[in-house]
């Protein structure tokens, strides 16, 4: 496998490959990644502006009244668990860390509705501590790429990713990878025809054999 190859084309095509949820600071984007779980971070950043302007720190949020919070997000799904987990995540951001978003993978993951997601890409984006946050685009491009193999779990997938990549790479590569998903290598019609990387794609290669099974049959 080229990873460097890989990483240089994806560099390429998408030079501005960054965070794209809209956060002021690490309260924002805390809040911001937990509600973009099962949904679109353009829908996420419909909504947060005007949840952040009744609740801008997490004292307000934490105190918040639920029904309020949860009029400000039902637009997304999920929405009455997700303002649940927020306002708990708040009120413990608020407590238990003076208002101040922890840096810490283990403190991070104490919070409600934080896992491991979501921990990895504060720690990242905010924090710039290297991390490989794997999430729906991250796990099908590692797959259809070759760093990882179908079937494998979310934990495997980073595992492979974190061996495979270079440690000072593993913030950017994630954001390439993901723009990638999002952009170029969509989940049900991706650009193959103008894709540099189809020659080793498994994906192509695993629609094929099925194609060839299904005559067989």
């Amino acid at each position: 496998m080229d990873v460097p190859f890989i990483l240089d084309t994806m560099r390429e095509m998408f030079p501005d490959a960054e965070c794209e949820l809209i956060h002021k600071n690490d309260f924002e984007l805390l809040i911001a990644v937990v509600l973009s779980a099962q949904t679109t971070d353009q829908a996420v950043n419909k909504i947060t502006p005007g949840l952040f302007e009744k609740f801008p720190t997490p004292k307000a949020m934490g105190d918040g009244d639920i029904k309020e919070i949860e009029n400000c997000i039902r637009r997304i799904g999920l929405y009455r668990n997700k303002a649940a987990n927020i306002k708990a995540c708040a009120k413990e951001v608020d407590e238990r860390f003076d208002g101040h978003v922890p840096s810490s993978f283990k403190e991070l993951m104490s919070l409600p509705g934080v896992g491991r997601k979501t921990a990895s890409v504060v720690r990242s984006v905010w924090f710039d501590i290297p991390s490989m946050p794997v999430d729906t685009h991250v796990e099908r491009i590692s797959k259809r790429l070759g760093f990882a193999k179908f079937g494998d779990s979310v934990e495997v997938v980073e595992q492979k990713l974190r061996r495979k990549i270079k440690r000072e790479d593993w913030n950017q590569a994630h954001h390439l990878f993901i723009f990638f998903g999002r952009y170029h290598c969509t989940a049900r019609n991706p650009k193959c025809d103008e894709c540099a990387f189809v020659g080793f794609c498994k994906n192509k290669k695993f629609e094929l054999y099925k194609k060839k099974l299904a005559k067989t049959k």
